[in-house]
């Protein structure tokens, strides 16, 4: 919005010798900044009262993990509030809307994102723990709507194709792998798979992720950090070129939504490290994780996701591992619990070193990442 105003009234603004002052304001990396700043301080200051407002309407989490150790360990948190997201969402838009330019397309569709999987995982929250009318959403209509979304930002994004220079000087849409510097050229089917995948896949692992105080919002931090670097690097044909990476015109600007996710996440984390004082629920999970699927997509970087969201992907893998060996052994489980932050929990580990030492392979896997862009 600030971006669009200081053009806006760029000739007032020289009239009146502020535009040397205002100019800054055109600056990405100022702004992008400044997101990062405007969206934790907003949720700074909104979380002491939505806390309460949540412990009045009584929006709590269950504690039935399936395991009674794992019961036991929870029992004491049974009374503090769920349904954090309802912070964490509004922040993102807030920040996005005052710092990047509301003409850019990837924004609008960013922000599209955000807000849909905030009202799934909201709608979600709210019949389990507000309603209690039934447990939350089916799985099936969670992924009805998460592939839904899916499959609209892939036909959006396939339409600006043209806009896409590969490294090797061809257009189009093409899947990008690290350590490999020939893209492989892709039909509008295949990039709607890939977006189900990625969407789906990415919201549900960041939801499987958050079970302990901090584990989900501190573990987004490295990825974005990631394509926050990843979208600046693709939308500047210069650094795109130097480092094979597809230059994508005007995506740029998704460092800006990006600063905006990194700032809601260290500031939710600042009422959510251990001892929680809210949890994020689906409400703020499901749009974090769709979030910053999308930004791989729009940035053509989704294996790239897979490394940079490590974490992720380890928690995800547990849990289907553990279900299927469970069903084709009639009983037998590989891990003690899972997500697989349960079975360290359960092997000794306390709930602090289970975080932080997720956290630490987060930032290796953040820091693989990168290192592969000067690695094809």
């Amino acid at each position: 919005m600030i971006y669009r105003l200081v053009f806006y009234f760029q000739e007032f603004l020289q009239e009146v010798g502020l535009w040397r002052y205002a100019n800054v304001f055109r600056y990405q990396t100022f702004r992008m900044m400044f997101a990062i700043v405007t969206s934790f301080f907003l949720l700074m200051a909104l979380a002491p009262s939505v806390i309460r407002v949540l412990k009045h309407l009584k929006v709590h989490g269950g504690t039935d993990f399936g395991n009674k150790t794992v019961d036991q360990i929870y029992a004491s948190r049974a009374s503090t509030p769920t349904m954090g997201g309802v912070l964490v969402v509004p922040a993102v838009l807030l920040a996005t809307v005052l710092w990047a330019d509301l003409l850019n397309f990837y924004v609008v569709l960013g922000l599209v994102t955000v807000a849909w999987l905030g009202v799934l995982g909201g709608v979600d929250d709210y019949l389990n723990m507000a309603a209690r009318s039934r447990t939350g959403l089916r799985m099936w209509e969670k992924l009805l709507f998460q592939i839904g979304l899916a499959v609209l930002l892939a036909l959006f994004l396939y339409q600006m194709r043209h806009e896409i220079v590969l490294p090797e000087n061809g257009t189009g849409i093409a899947l990008n792998l690290p350590f490999y510097k020939f893209p492989i050229a892709l039909s509008l089917w295949a990039f709607a798979v890939i977006a189900i995948l990625v969407v789906a896949g990415t919201s549900n692992a960041v939801n499987l992720t958050d079970g302990m105080d901090g584990l989900a919002v501190g573990s987004m931090v490295p990825p974005t950090l990631v394509f926050l670097v990843l979208s600046y690097i693709a939308g500047n044909s210069i650094y795109s070129d130097y480092l094979y990476v597809p230059y994508v015109r005007g995506v740029g600007e998704l460092s800006v939504f990006c600063g905006a996710l990194l700032g809601a996440c260290l500031g939710f984390l600042w009422y959510n490290c251990s001892p929680a004082q809210m949890f994020m629920g689906d409400t703020g999970s499901l749009a974090l994780g769709g979030a910053i699927g999308y930004v791989a997509l729009a940035t053509r970087q989704e294996v790239m996701l897979l490394i940079a969201g490590g974490v992720f992907v380890v928690e995800a893998l547990s849990v289907i591992l553990q279900v299927g060996v469970f069903k084709l052994t009639g009983g037998k489980r590989v891990l003690r619990m899972s997500p697989i932050h349960y079975h360290f929990q359960l092997g000794g580990w306390t709930e602090t070193q289970t975080v932080v030492r997720f956290w630490l392979l987060g930032a290796m896997f953040a820091a693989l990442a990168l290192a592969s862009l000067k690695l094809r």
